[in-house]
């Protein structure tokens, strides 16, 4: 037995390997020198020499390293993708379902997994923490609950035991920062609440940026500026509705600075109001970079809800903020431009403007 071959089989990535252990997956990949290829611990393929077995901590490093990966290797890839969606999709049934936010280790242990790799995992597939998601979700509970016809809502005591929580404080400090605002004025849609607004020009036409206490919460599009503002009375009708100073000039500057170049990125907090679902979506859309599309069906595959395309299609209608969370980057999947809030025209001219800005910025890097 010589010295390579005692030193693989005495690391315990190859007991796992011959274990073809399936947990071990999103651990390492093995690859083999004789062969060129790298495979997952829990590929059927023949076992190689343990002499001829090199370990790499993702497939990214071992592609690096010049292997390519069986194909078995592939077929193992989409399956664990749909075990993996299957797996967040029973979490985020569990956290929904459950009468307070479950635990990441409660969760793991029910997952029949480490909390770092059910953590790791989830937020893969979703964009978001479970723990996020669980605010998320909590938030959408809230507010369905506070905002309902006529004669049917609840007390803010009822939302409050309905929505998890064993005291008033807990309650009040944790639905603050969920909502932006006391659940009773959010009820009152918006009462009490500061939103700050500015309307400006950009190659797109009038747009209207408006800001919260939390971040900006609308950016929107449009002709009529006058419009616009009554599109955001709408969204916060009882909000009080102030003109933006010179300070806020800025701020509005900045966007306009953004849509006229998206490479220089849009670096602001922003004050995301929408469903646990929803907040799945623009989480994966934020992701997207500039001159670059992608489907809606893609979009459900990466928040692990392959089925759900139009629900995605409904999220990104109901995105109020245009080009921070860049909705118009997803399409159908033919390549059609599909629908756009603000109009097909202007998402064609946001597509077009990244997509020049790409050309030109790598027309720079080849100029020696």
């Amino acid at each position: 037995m010589n010295a390579k071959t005692n030193e693989t089989q005495h690391d315990p990535r190859w007991a796992a390997v011959l274990a073809r252990d399936p947990a071990a997956d999103e651990q390492f990949v093995y690859a083999v020198r004789t062969t060129g290829i790298y495979c997952r611990p829990s590929s059927v393929s023949r076992l190689p020499r343990p002499e001829n077995v090199v370990f790499f901590d993702s497939a990214e490093q071992a592609e690096a390293a010049g292997f390519r990966p069986s194909k078995r290797a592939a077929t193992d890839q989409t399956d664990l993708a749909r075990q993996h969606a299957a797996l967040v999709e029973r979490v985020c049934r569990q956290i929904a379902q459950a009468d307070q936010p479950p635990s990441l280790h409660e969760l793991a242990l029910e997952s029949g997994m480490s909390p770092w790799h059910l953590h790791r995992i989830f937020k893969a597939v979703t964009g978001l923490t479970p723990k996020a998601w669980a605010n998320a979700n909590r938030a959408d509970r809230v507010r369905s609950r506070l905002v309902q016809p006529q004669g049917q809502s609840a007390s803010i005591t009822d939302v409050m035991y309905d929505s998890g929580f064993n005291s008033n404080s807990r309650f009040y400090e944790t639905s603050g920062k969920l909502l932006g605002m006391k659940p009773s004025d959010y009820r009152k849609g918006g009462t009490n609440a500061d939103i700050h607004f500015a309307v400006g020009e950009c190659f797109l036409g009038a747009i209207l940026v408006a800001q919260s206490q939390r971040g900006v919460c609308a950016i929107l599009l449009g002709d009529d500026p006058n419009q616009l503002v009554q599109d955001l009375q709408d969204q916060f009708h009882s909000a009080r509705l102030i003109g933006g100073d010179a300070q806020f000039e800025r701020l509005i500057a900045q966007v306009v600075g953004f849509i006229e170049a998206p490479g220089i990125g849009l670096d602001l907090p922003l004050d995301l109001q929408g469903t646990a679902f929803q907040q799945r979506v623009w989480q994966a859309l934020a992701q997207i970079p500039p001159g670059s599309t992608v489907s809606y069906a893609e979009i459900a595959q990466r928040i692990g809800a392959p089925k759900s395309f139009r629900a995605v299609a409904q999220a990104c209608g109901a995105n109020s903020l245009a080009v921070a969370i860049p909705c118009h980057r997803v399409v159908r999947s033919d390549g059609g431009l599909s629908g756009y809030r603000w109009g097909a025209e202007r998402k064609r001219q946001l597509l077009d403007r990244e997509a020049r800005e790409n050309a030109c910025n790598s027309l720079a890097l080849e100029k020696p």
